[in-house]
């Protein structure tokens, strides 16, 4: 009886108190999170999530390799050491800030789908296998792996030393092997029960049977092959001959469609990234078929609150926050897709106007269970996320992941790592933007971001996690932004994650959904929420992994800074010279 009181008088006074002037504003407002400093530089900064990748970056840096370079570097570490989010068989996506050109450019490396296979064919081999979506862990959600093509699309451009001293790092760690870091061995240990089905897996990635643990070393002689090929003979090492042959046999062994022509004829994409102005800020994504656009939806329908009024983790303000959440993700479900072979309302979605529209219809009172997309057209128009800045002031916002943990499971023979399945994600409804097509990138869920000033870049971010990037970049932002956080505790600061909207791929929507809160966040907000009828958890996990760069004075060598921010939930570092 007492619990249900103060529930009601929370309630009560909570919602007879203004948005900007809460109850628990006094306790919410400054408090610090961090868990360390910042790690402050001048020449570069590397920010990734294991240690040993990151290490390697500085070193390119210190070099003379640029940005790029260092984190071509990474990412190869990373395939290795970290396969359970990254690898060569997934795709990635890059924002850049160029300091010659003195702008911003993105790179989209993401595969697309079998040509020589319809939405009809896929039905029918869905059908034949008894499945009424595409499995997760099948040759059909296997799409062309974009990552070695990104590698070589931006070297070609940015870079500066040769493929084979990038690529030496990993080589090496690959065949004497390296000891597992905490996080990363806890999620390795579900492969043994999730990719038992797997011959070419297990002889790969759990070497006498079982998964390798904390401190236990490691080595994959078959990626060290593969990279040695790779830096031997460039991209077409990879998209033709015997590795291309490889992927095609594999994939078509767990029932895939992909050919030689598909992996031989694929290419990356320049783009460029999209922004909307938050508080004096410009803050940039890349435009679909990710779903970076969704943070700056979200952050559009915050604009006319007093966030750094109401304070941090404010009741009232929260509900509002998840709200917006709720709205932007139904039009993530039905409009984000390739813009290729999709007409996307982008302009639409980013309309100011479309933004005041839809914050309309949010409840400042109580939780919405009744939710549906917008009209934007009318209003027109487990991954690695890791940043790196060199002494030229080349920033670099890099992505890259295999999707769900290990991707498909499905390893070409002998070639040390797995193939995304990435595929699932398409919609099986041809008259979805999503819907699976010929030779169509997927929706994606991994979005780089950065944040300029006056023109200038002074953040480079991302956080890793699903559907939990958009929510992260958000909370990031609004952190720094509103809330006067430096770039270390914007990361640490407590999190909220919002599961249960519509998904892309045809998915339901699950009523009001879940509202997950880290612990840290203050009890009155938590007992607010529920009275306002969300369904609400305190855990752990689940949160998305950041890295980020704050910048000082990036056009001015004698006086750039660069301070760097990493995952206190991961096993990675930020280090700068």
């Amino acid at each position: 009886m007492r619990t249900r009181l103060l529930t009601c008088w929370i309630f009560a006074v909570a919602f007879s108190t203004p948005l900007h002037d809460s109850i628990a504003s006094d306790r919410l407002s400054g408090q610090p999170f961090a868990t360390r400093s910042p790690v402050t530089a001048r020449h570069g900064m590397v920010c990734a999530s294991q240690p040993l990748a990151a290490q390697v970056g500085v070193d390119i840096l210190k070099k003379g390799g640029s940005a790029v370079d260092a984190a071509i570097a990474v990412n190869a570490m990373l395939g290795l050491t970290e396969p359970v989010g990254s690898g060569i068989g997934g795709d990635l996506f890059v924002i850049g800030w160029d300091p010659e050109a003195k702008g911003l450019y993105g790179l989209n490396g993401s595969g697309r789908s079998p040509r020589g296979l319809t939405l009809e064919g896929m039905r029918e081999r869905l059908e034949a296998g008894g499945h009424r979506a595409i499995p997760l862990r099948s040759g059909l959600a296997v799409t062309v792996p974009g990552c070695v093509d990104g590698w070589f699309t931006l070297h070609e451009k940015y870079g500066r030393l040769p493929m084979e001293e990038l690529l030496a790092p990993a080589i090496r760690y690959a065949r004497e092997g390296f000891p597992l870091t905490q996080v990363i061995a806890y999620y390795w240990g579900f492969a043994p029960r999730t990719y038992a089905s797997f011959d070419e897996f297990k002889r790969t990635y759990l070497p006498g049977g079982k998964a390798p643990g904390e401190g236990e070393i490691f080595a994959n002689p078959g990626l060290a092959d593969t990279y040695e090929a790779i830096a031997r003979g460039g991209r077409a090492a990879f998209y033709e001959g015997p590795i291309a042959e490889d992927m095609v046999d594999a994939v078509q062994k767990y029932g895939g469609a992909l050919e030689l022509e598909d992996f031989a004829t694929h290419t990356s994409e320049w783009t460029a990234p999209v922004s909307v102005s938050y508080r004096g800020y410009d803050v940039w994504e890349l435009p679909p078929n990710g779903q970076g656009i969704a943070a700056l939806q979200l952050l559009q329908m915050l604009e006319p609150y007093d966030v750094a009024g109401a304070g941090f983790y404010d009741p009232r303000l929260t509900h509002v926050t998840l709200e917006a959440k709720k709205l932007v993700y139904e039009d993530r479900a039905n409009f984000y897709a390739d813009m290729g072979m999709a007409d996307v309302p982008l302009a639409g979605l980013l309309d100011p106007a479309y933004a005041a529209s839809r914050r309309r219809l949010i409840d400042e009172e109580r939780a919405a269970t009744e939710i549906t997309h917008g009209d934007p057209a009318l209003e027109r128009g487990d991954t690695v996320y890791f940043t790196i800045a060199d002494d030229d002031g080349h920033v670099v916002s890099w992505i890259q992941s295999n999707y769900t943990g290990f991707g498909s499971g499905i390893v070409p023979a002998e070639r040390g790592f797995t193939l995304q399945n990435r595929g699932n994600l398409f919609h099986l409804d041809e008259n979805h933007l999503n819907a699976f097509a010929p030779g169509k990138r997927p929706f994606h869920t991994i979005i780089p971001a950065m944040m300029t000033k006056d023109g200038a870049p002074v953040l480079s971010f991302g956080v890793m996690g699903g559907a939990m990037q958009p929510q992260g970049h958000a909370q990031i932002v609004i952190n720094m932004v509103d809330h006067g956080m430096n770039v270390q505790e914007a990361g640490d600061a407590p999190r909220w994650r919002h599961d249960g909207s519509s998904e892309p791929t045809g998915a339901p929507r699950r009523g009001s959904g879940t509202v997950n809160l880290e612990s840290g966040v203050p009890e009155v907000t938590v007992e607010w929420l529920r009275a306002a009828g969300h369904e609400v958890r305190v855990r752990s996990g689940g949160y998305g992994g950041y890295q980020g760069i704050w910048i000082d004075h990036i056009g001015e060598p004698a006086k750039r800074v660069y301070r760097g921010g990493s995952e206190s939930r991961k096993d990675g570092m930020a280090i700068g010279f």
